[in-house]
């Protein structure tokens, strides 16, 4: 185990037979279980994930307390976010040490998918910190409250700086992770928040015009609105088994058609993420003559390797009808005996 990743055995290749077609040929399967894919330390990214949970912690009772004190929504809701910045990071931590954990007999790919559903629950934890801001502005903008402006901003300022160093520490993760990703949406939201608390208090104080401290904090409600979806999405896409946006399984057949001499043939394509980096990929290769099987089988491989990084591929060899096709009614208009096969077979 590496600090970056748990790692498994080396990158190998294997054949072992399943059911056959008949006596005439037999269907190996390889399996590359190999894991190096150089990923950013995510004992790196739990150090800076746990620094700026102490700083955004500290500094969100400071906001909580401020901003009673000053009768401030905008404080409040910075203060709220910054609780949902304190969880997301203590979240994402966690998320890190699991992730590192070694796979076993329950959990054969590992923890990796822990980061992706640390985001996920991240993201809705934005969504609700947006409800309730929303609703708290609209109450707050039909009675207005007494605001104090001279607290609410030297709490707002000593909030932005904070929120700035805390930036400023997640910027040296990952920015390809999710989790980081998610907390640095969710500290950006908090510098907004610092900023519109900032130029309410000023109104306020120059104008006495209170109704700016909720028009504020709407906008910035509309801002972790669509932080929220950035976060959101790509981990649903993940967690749903999504193909990677990256690769299009149209372009990945006719590469391997293109770059693998001997293949005949590709169909059940399947490609999906464990979280950001590690794709796998399961698929049926077809081939004229078994005896090209392991070649076939190494090149397909390599060409995974290089072109898309996917590192974990199970394939599955075939010489004549798709094991998993016999027996099911041809769609209209196809040769029965084509089958899928027929369809993506190389002329």
């Amino acid at each position: 185990m590496e600090d970056g990743r748990t790692t498994s055995k080396p990158d190998q290749d294997c054949a072992c037979a399943a059911g056959g077609l008949g006596a005439a040929a037999s269907h190996p399967h390889g399996h590359d279980h190999g894991h190096a894919h150089g990923h950013f330390p995510s004992g790196r990214n739990e150090r800076l994930s746990w620094a700026a949970f102490a700083i955004i912690f500290v500094f969100m009772v400071v906001e909580i307390v401020g901003g009673l004190y000053a009768g401030s929504l905008a404080l409040i809701a910075d203060a709220g976010h910054m609780a949902s910045d304190a969880l997301a990071l203590a979240l994402a931590a966690v998320a890190f040490r699991l992730a590192r954990r070694p796979r076993d007999e329950q959990r054969s790919y590992g923890y990796a998918r822990a980061e992706v559903l640390a985001a996920f629950v991240n993201g809705l934890g934005l969504l609700v910190l947006v409800v309730w801001i929303v609703i708290e502005a609209i109450e707050r903008i039909i009675t207005p409250p007494a605001v104090k402006g001279a607290p609410m901003l030297v709490v707002a300022v000593a909030g932005l700086v904070a929120n700035l160093a805390a930036l400023l520490l997640l910027h040296r993760g990952d920015h390809d992770n999710l989790n980081i990703r998610a907390a640095i949406w969710h500290v950006i939201g908090d510098i907004l928040g610092s900023v519109a608390a900032i130029a309410a208090a000023i109104v306020i104080v120059a104008t006495g015009w209170t109704p700016i401290d909720p028009i504020l904090s709407l906008l910035v409600a509309l801002l972790l609105l669509r932080a929220a979806w950035n976060v959101l999405s790509p981990s649903m896409h993940i967690l749903m088994e999504g193909t990677p946006p990256e690769i299009d399984p149209a372009e990945l057949e006719r590469h391997l058609l293109a770059h693998v001499p001997k293949l005949a043939g590709i169909h059940h394509i399947h490609v999906w993420s464990l979280n950001r980096g590690d794709r796998l990929l399961t698929a049926h290769l077809e081939v004229r003559d078994l005896a090209h099987g392991p070649e076939v089988m190494r090149q397909t491989k390599a060409e995974l390797k290089r072109r898309y990084a996917i590192h974990h591929s199970t394939l599955q060899l075939e010489q004549q009808e798709c094991v998993d096709r016999a027996g099911e009614p041809a769609s209209e208009g196809q040769d029965p005996a084509a089958g899928e096969d027929g369809a993506n077979r190389r002329k």
